[in-house]
């Protein structure tokens, strides 16, 4: 798509000028606002910027929640030719300092008061952060600090601005071109310190047309942008599909509203990692487990059938479905599916993308069985976004497509997955070694993740390259090792949130698990099981003997895969403590930092390779109000029953 954000702005704004842009829930009424206020937005916030000093080339960090004077502000910046640099509103003020003091930030968009005192905590390591301008005034009235001021003001001063330079604007983006830098998105840093990914106004706006050509989306479909910004996924989603589509995008009011404003918008298009389809399905169960017998009942008997018929009529495979179960399938779409997707928020949903994670296989089959059309894609922040997509009659839980558009695949001898795409980064931003060891003098990048094409065309991942292993010694010595796969298939089970799993260079697998409160709490509930918070709950017997059912499950799935069989878990124990990004245990996009933990737990690692029963840990956290605390447990540590390896047939 030869075209930039800001001309794409331009063109819906003179031929759609009425119609809604962006949707924002304010003190819980939709507020909606058209194409040209938003071009009139953006021309004001980029005469604002001009006056103050940004210029062509310059960094401006975004920092909060989707809003739509935020992304106002990002078309404003890159109108100017400079680089809009999103980051995590959750991330502490601390993990703000690399990115800020990388880019040489002097200006940055804070949403409200919390971003603002992060900035300002963080002023004195950051000595080229000049400008602050935010977005909501609650609670800064009396705020005194140099370069601190609201976007109102800056929005004003730049109206003033255009009204003696009525041309300013259109100038400035004439100048801007397809190959021109539009945005920069910093990885999670899972293994080190975050890298600044460099995409182009082509390189995003390319992918961002292929998929939206490849769902059939158009101008009436509907989004909820509930996700961070500084997440690719979102952003393209919300931001460079929204300006190739001119579709509608909705910032809920807050977070905790998400679900209640997603009923309220029915959105058509959607996009959720696995963890949030595993809690909205969490939440369906736990509901049902509480209802009557005859509603309980009515539910079980047409899943039942949803399960059996649902998957082939999604695949447009209604031929080989009766009539008898046809009808049944319409009856429970009557008493049961459909009540249950208005209920989801997902009535209109006419494509719905998960990513990031495997998702399981039940939980995938639940969704599209009862009539929600979810797809898996595949990517990463330095494709931006769109490798490989499934087909709507091709999606299956255990790959991620076929290439789309534009996109060429091959496997390495290795197994690693290198792609050459119309949508990779340019470079990682002063880090010349960091983008030679991803890209190819040919062109090729290097994903890092291990994967083979099977027979029907789609790309099947295994893990990261880097983490598959060997188990040495014991009775899989010598068997492949890989434990994000292990991981994942843990995670499919309902009571189980988190998993880190050890065995490279060892004898057996161990694994750290964090059980899911909500369902674990509300199963221990149903069995009269008390518990004082999750410290306790997940030291139960009762819980133990429910997870080694679940590790148990893994073990004989696994003894059936003629190369993952020695991946098997022979010990486990349940953490004391929730994994959490601030205590540094995840990336702000809840990936495992698997080499921390294990340096952090080491105690724990050393007592399960021990054969020890139980060990003692304490642990700093820190609370959400940035206090810091301490957690402590005597961790019961549990074997499990592994299975023979499982020859194939001749």
């Amino acid at each position: 798509m030869q075209t930039t954000f800001p001309r794409l702005l331009q063109q819906h704004a003179t031929e759609r000028p009425t119609a809604s842009a962006m949707r924002e829930k304010e003190y819980g009424i939709w507020q909606s606002l058209t194409w040209v206020d938003m071009l009139h937005m953006v021309q004001d916030l980029a005469a604002g910027l001009h006056q103050a000093g940004l210029r062509r080339g310059e960094h401006m960090v975004v920092l909060g929640a989707n809003r739509p004077r935020l992304y106002a502000t990002m078309l404003a910046v890159q109108s100017l030719g400079a680089i809009p640099v999103p980051l995590y509103q959750d991330a502490a003020a601390a993990e703000c300092v690399f990115p800020l003091n990388n880019a040489e930030v002097r200006f940055v968009f804070a949403e409200d008061q919390e971003q603002v005192d992060k900035l300002l905590e963080i002023r004195s390591e950051c000595p080229q952060m000049e400008h602050i301008f935010f977005d909501d005034p609650r609670g800064l009235r009396k705020y005194d600090e140099p370069g601190l001021a609201s976007v109102d003001e800056l929005q004003a001063a730049g109206k003033v601005f255009n009204g003696i330079h009525p041309d300013f604007f259109s100038a400035q983006v004439q100048q801007i071109q397809p190959s021109d830098v539009a945005a920069m998105f910093f990885t999670s840093g899972t293994t080190g310190k975050p890298k600044g990914v460099v995409h182009t106004h082509h390189s995003l706006l390319d992918r961002a047309h292929v998929g939206a050509k490849f769902d059939k989306l158009t101008a009436n479909d509907e989004v909820l942008a509930y996700l961070p910004p500084a997440w690719i996924g979102q952003n393209i989603f919300s931001y460079a599909q929204w300006l190739a589509c001119g579709y509608v995008v909705n910032c809920p009011e807050s977070a905790a509203t998400a679900s209640i404003d997603m009923k309220e918008i029915g959105p058509t298009y959607y996009f959720a990692p696995p963890r949030i389809f595993e809690g909205l399905l969490t939440s369906v169960m736990i509901r049902m487990e509480d209802a009557g017998k005859l509603k309980r009942g009515m539910f079980h008997y047409f899943m039942d059938v949803a399960k059996r018929v649902g998957p082939a009529l999604m695949d447009g495979k209604g031929a080989s479905v009766s009539a008898g179960d046809k009808f049944l399938y319409a009856l429970g779409n009557f008493m049961v599916y459909g009540p249950l997707r208005n209920n989801l928020g997902m009535s209109r949903v006419h494509v719905a993308y998960t990513a990031g994670e495997a998702i399981g296989p039940d939980l995938f089959t639940f969704f599209r069985s009862i009539g929600i059309n979810l797809k898996q894609l595949y990517g990463s922040t330095e494709t931006a976004v769109f490798v490989c997509l499934q087909p709507d009659n091709e999606a299956r839980s255990d790959t991620v497509g076929i290439p789309c558009e534009g996109v060429e695949i091959k496997v390495a001898d290795n197994g690693e997955i290198l792609v050459k795409s119309p949508g990779l980064l340019r470079e990682y931003y002063k880090n010349p070694a960091a983008t030679a060891e991803v890209l190819t003098p040919d062109g090729w990048y290097l994903t890092s993740d291990a994967g083979f094409i099977d027979s029907h065309g789609h790309l099947k991942i295994i893990d990261r390259v880097k983490d598959v292993g060997r188990i040495k010694g014991g009775a899989f010595d010598g068997a492949m090792f890989a434990p994000k796969y292990v991981e994942n298939k843990l995670k499919f089970f309902q009571y189980v949130k988190e998993v880190v799993a050890y065995g490279d260079g060892r004898e057996k697998v161990c694994v750290f698990i964090n059980i899911d409160m909500e369902a674990v709490g509300n199963w221990a509930e149903r069995r009269n099981l008390p518990y004082a918070g999750y410290t306790d709950l997940a030291q139960k017997p009762e819980v133990y003997q429910l997870i080694k059912e679940c590790v148990e499950k893994v073990n004989a799935d696994l003894s059936v895969d003629t190369l993952l069989a020695g991946s098997q878990v022979s010990r486990f124990l349940i953490l004391h403590k929730e994994l959490d990004a601030d205590d540094g245990e995840l990336t702000r996009t809840n990936k495992v930092r698997r080499g921390f933990i294990a340096e952090r737990y080491q105690v724990l690692v050393d007592a399960l390779y021990a054969g020890q029963s139980s060990q003692f840990i304490e642990t700093q956290v820190k609370f959400e109000d940035g206090r810091t605390g301490k957690v402590s447990a005597t961790l019961k540590l549990e074997d499990a029953k592994t299975f023979a390896p499982v020859k194939a047939a001749a």
